[in-house]
């Protein structure tokens, strides 16, 4: 773990600011996220430096608000510049047209443009660069994300040692579905180069490992102690699941606080007769969000004794609407919500209320706490963090959470969720009928078990655990190496 002298790196697409101009010049402020909260503190105990992309193009001078975020939040942000060429090949290009649809199993919606993955290339190669150049071989550097799967082969081909660990988070599919990647064998064998991969389900290590096994005759592996050990000819690496997870304490008292609760109020109040059931999303293919709407369609057609009684509150957050499809996709979302208002809305009584914006900290708690029934039906995801948020900020514990059965949080909570299969807009609209209709002691018992299980299973348990891993078998195993993880395990109540 760490010594004095050692540092923590993470490598990410973009910075963990939000960049204002302000009076012409730029200021910084931390960005919001569970993955942001969580590594704060072991970033300034380890003299922390977080490297990404910091959300502008060109060569404007970010020096000062970068000096003053880290003075405040102590910790150094490193910039990777990127201009717009970059910007388009590299993340409009390859990872959201290649990577994003690929690895969520809408292959027929993939761009295989070369142009892209030389793009992608170069900016990998770029972020490894700097990376070598602002670190020793004893420091630690953690790369988020599929932005950056090429990081440690850049650094390997730069000459450099490092000990360099990667995080997965979102889907990763079986060889059907990925081998379709022109760049198969490159993306594959530069994974092959950090030493612990870390994915979000058992069923994602798997699927990587049948990938490793259809494009490398000499793949081996055997599982011990909980990690799958990999050798691919003279390469070896491990992969583990480590379901990412949220703060529950900041949601759990945001949840309890005076200010969240009187905006609770005022919802409650708007639909005081009826039960309220949430969908909230990122404007996203992956979503299911037409294939819900259909099913409340059915749902209201087929059982009449929930017109009047049971509404929707659909938010929809904007993203990437500058994209052609995404564009098409809110239209269509729209148009659904239209027809599906003018077929059944009554006096006194509308079927879905739709919210088109982002929002607040405060107001996302509150319509949390204001819904009876949680409705999260993606067609794929890699974890839905929108379902461990629920349960935390429902102390209550009378509600209930409708969950995908292809959402990465399904893989814990199948339990005491209602699973159902998004495609199947039949079998939704009947669990939303028996969620209806649940007695409040099965929901209470429902929810209990849910938000114990998010309590424990944490965002600081899942740092703590893919530390361990990441530094199981190393030789620095000094007093520091130990505060380290007690800090990993504490820091909730440090932050």
């Amino acid at each position: 773990m760490p010594q004095k002298n050692e540092r923590f790196l993470v490598a990410s697409n973009r910075l963990p600011i939000v960049l204002e101009r302000i009076n012409e010049k730029w200021e910084a402020r931390p960005g919001s996220g569970g993955l942001v909260t969580a590594l704060t503190p072991l970033m300034k105990q380890n003299h922390g430096t977080w490297v990404g992309w910091p959300g502008v193009t060109g060569e404007e001078d970010l020096k000062s608000p970068l000096q003053d975020f880290a003075s405040e939040q102590g910790y150094s942000l490193h910039p990777v510049s990127l201009s717009d060429e970059d910007l388009q090949g590299y993340y409009y290009g390859f990872a959201n047209e290649v990577l994003w649809p690929l690895l969520h199993g809408f292959h027929t919606k993939c761009n295989f443009e070369p142009g892209y993955w030389e793009r992608y290339q170069a900016v990998n190669d770029r972020f490894a660069q700097e990376l070598l150049a602002i670190s020793s071989k004893n420091d630690f550097i953690w790369v988020h994300d599929y932005h950056l799967m090429l990081v440690a082969s850049g650094i390997k081909i730069g000459f450099g040692q490092r000990n360099c660990c990667y995080f997965h988070h979102i889907p990763f599919p079986g060889p059907d579905i990925f081998l379709k990647l022109p760049w198969r064998r490159e993306i594959l064998s530069a994974l092959l180069d950090f030493s612990l991969l870390g994915f979000q389900t058992n069923e994602d290590v798997a699927n990587f490992i049948r990938c490793l096994e259809a494009v490398f005759s000499d793949t081996k592996q055997r599982f011990s102690q909980g990690l799958h050990e990999i050798r691919c000819g003279s390469r070896t690496t491990r992969a583990g699941a480590f379901p990412i997870s949220i703060d529950f304490d900041s949601f759990a008292h945001l949840a309890a606080s005076n200010e969240v609760s009187q905006t609770t109020a005022k919802l409650k109040r708007l639909h005081a007769d009826q039960q309220v059931i949430l969908g909230i999303d990122r404007l996203d293919y992956t979503k299911g969000i037409p294939e819900r709407l259909e099913a409340l369609r059915y749902a209201l057609l087929h059982f009449p004794d929930l017109r009047g009684n049971l509404s929707l509150i659909q938010v929809l957050v904007p993203s990437r609407q500058e994209v052609p499809e995404y564009q098409n996709l809110k239209e269509r979302i729209q148009g659904l919500i239209g027809e599906i208002n003018g077929q059944f809305t009554e006096p006194g009584w509308i079927p879905i209320h739709y919210l088109y914006r982002s929002l607040s900290r405060e107001e996302l708690v509150s319509f949390y706490l204001a819904a009876d029934i949680a409705l999260l039906t993606p067609l794929w995801d890699g974890m839905n963090l929108v379902a461990k948020e629920y349960c935390a900020c429902n102390y209550h514990e009378d509600n209930v959470l409708i969950l995908s059965e292809f959402a990465g949080a399904a893989s814990q909570m199948y339990q005491d969720a209602l699973l159902v299969n998004p495609h199947n807009v039949v079998n939704v609209a009947q669990v939303i009928r028996r969620a209806y209709y649940m007695h409040k002691s099965e929901r209470a018992e429902r929810m209990k078990r849910l938000r114990e299980s998010v309590r424990k299973n944490d965002i600081y348990f899942w740092l703590r655990t893919y530390l361990e891993a990441a530094f199981e078998g190393k030789s620095r195993i000094g007093s520091s190496r130990r505060s380290y993880f007690y800090l990993a395990e504490r820091c909730s109540e440090a932050s």
